[in-house]
């Protein structure tokens, strides 16, 4: 084995993670630098779990004369995708039954072991190695174990020892920058997740101290779902869940497709803010998300009484006012909300929602900021809210 190759190719491919490079342009420099030394390589392939909520694993395959592309794989796709991960090279290398695989794909090959092998056979393939470097148990997130890779060549003679001996010479780096790479997307996608984007990105560009907070102007959207805890107490708790997920799909949805951040899901309610920038549209983003969710419930309510699934809807509040955004706990637990009367007042008002039969309530001061989206919204009368001194005219959605 070319010793120092396997070095140079290692540096390389830390410095280009350094760099900034992705996974793709990673391989796509290693099999550059592979092909030039003489290895014939017509197809390369990598594979790692990923902690993400939404994929299960991500993968970057190399062929020969295409730039290398990356792919995710949905979770719980289906018993199809299930039966072709059973039936890979890479199945037996994450369960631990071998660190190595290798089968020549010229005379003597037998057909029908592993699918892709008789693909890559009748492309032409004369050798075939798969790949595992593992990670010890304190560097996993999630279920990750390792990353795999598979290296397939053309050349007549297949493989030789040197080259094999180099590809393991140079996978442990490229496993490290697959595996940072990972770790990277999970701690944004996960913190994104369970933050939401913009709360996420403050974290992520460094506030992380305790009581760090900036003044915000912004509209309060505060909401819970009708006869909730009846429902509960009374309905599966399987059922009851899948519930909450479909209402709090509506109204995230309804949300994000406006411009506003939810913050958190407060039991069966939720808290989200819409930033009232410098073209004070903050408003009429919110009456627009406020709209759409009726009409995403409407179609959810008629979903699920055709499946003879329990209903509900949701009751609102849009208030507006000056708000501390920021970090709010003990020094090891952190929370990134919103603070101040505001957020109150949006809790009293949506309280209302029940007594005035309105599934929609706005406060006086939204109404005065709205502007011209003002016309949208009708009184429904001054209301003293519980915890505020002076009565507020409220107002609704105009039903026309």
């Amino acid at each position: 084995m070319d010793e120092r190759l396997a070095n140079d190719i290692g540096r390389w491919v830390i410095g280009a993670a350094l760099g900034g490079d992705n996974e793709a342009a990673v391989l796509d420099g290693v099999c550059e630098r592979l092909r030039a030394a003489g290895i014939d390589l017509v197809r390369v392939a990598l594979a790692g779990d990923l902690l993400d909520p939404t994929y299960d694993g991500q993968g970057v395959r190399w062929n020969r004369g295409q730039r290398a592309s990356q792919q995710r794989f949905l979770r719980n796709s289906g018993a199809d995708t299930d039966e072709e991960w059973l039936r890979s090279p890479f199945y037996p290398l994450i369960a631990g039954e071998v660190d190595r695989i290798r089968r020549r794909l010229t005379a003597g090959f037998v057909r029908g072991e592993f699918p892709v092998l008789d693909e890559l056979a009748d492309r032409g393939g004369t050798d075939y190695v798969a790949l595992i470097v593992r990670v010890a148990e304190t560097m996993r997130l999630g279920d990750t174990s390792g990353v795999v890779s598979s290296w397939t060549t053309d050349a007549p003679r297949g493989f030789l020892d040197d080259e094999l001996a180099l590809l393991e010479a140079i996978m442990p780096a490229i496993a490290a920058t697959f595996l940072w790479r990972t770790s990277h997307h999970a701690a944004r996608t996960l913190i994104q997740t369970y933050l939401g984007t913009d709360a996420a990105q403050r974290v992520l560009a460094g506030n992380v101290m305790r009581g760090r907070a900036e003044r915000i102007r912004a509209v309060v959207w505060f909401s819970d779902l009708v006869g909730f805890t009846r429902l509960a107490d009374t309905t599966e708790p399987d059922i009851v869940l899948a519930m909450l997920n479909d209402y709090a799909e509506a109204q995230v949805e309804s949300i994000e497709a406006h411009g506003g951040h939810v913050l958190k899901f407060i039991g069966d309610g939720m808290l989200a803010i819409f930033p009232d920038g410098e073209d004070g549209s903050a408003c009429a983003r919110a009456l627009d998300a406020a709209a759409d969710q009726r009409r995403r419930i409407d179609r959810l309510n008629a979903r699920r009484s055709t499946a003879g699934l329990p209903v509900s809807d949701t009751h609102l509040a849009l208030h507006i006012g000056e708000l501390l955004y920021g970090n709010v706990g003990s020094p090891r637990r952190l929370d990134f909300t919103v603070l101040g009367p505001a957020v109150n007042e949006a809790a009293r008002i949506e309280a209302l929602c029940g007594s005035l039969d309105r599934p929609v309530i706005v406060s006086s001061a939204f109404a005065q900021a709205a502007g011209e989206a003002s016309a949208r919204l009708v009184s429904l009368g001054r209301y003293l809210l519980k915890g505020v001194a002076r009565p507020q005219e409220l107002y609704t959605l105009d039903p026309g």
